[in-house]
């Protein structure tokens, strides 16, 4: 259940909002014992909005099951327990 409270006139809550908004964690007790606490809620990240066929350009894959088949360079590095130093030729 959310229950929402205007903060308009309370100075008590104001003081606690202002507390939140420098990213300030309250702790809120009850008897010297902690049962909440309150954060700033950080707002979302935008999403940028996916364009189907963005990459329609590149063409179809040639190969469907390329991200799917084991790569046998790698397989060979991990069997053979030795760090991967990346593909022939590039250093």
């Amino acid at each position: 259940m959310t229950i929402r409270v205007e903060i308009r006139g309370q100075p008590e809550l104001e003081k606690l909002v202002a507390l939140l908004d420098s990213h300030e964690v309250v702790l809120l007790t009850q008897n010297g014992e902690v049962v909440a606490e309150a954060r700033r809620i950080e707002a979302k990240a935008e999403r940028k909005e996916r364009v189907p066929g963005a990459l329609a350009h590149l063409g179809p894959m040639d190969d469907p099951d390329l991200f799917f088949r084991q790569d046998e360079a790698l397989e060979g590095v991990a069997e053979a327990g030795e760090a991967y130093e990346g593909p022939p030729g590039k250093e």
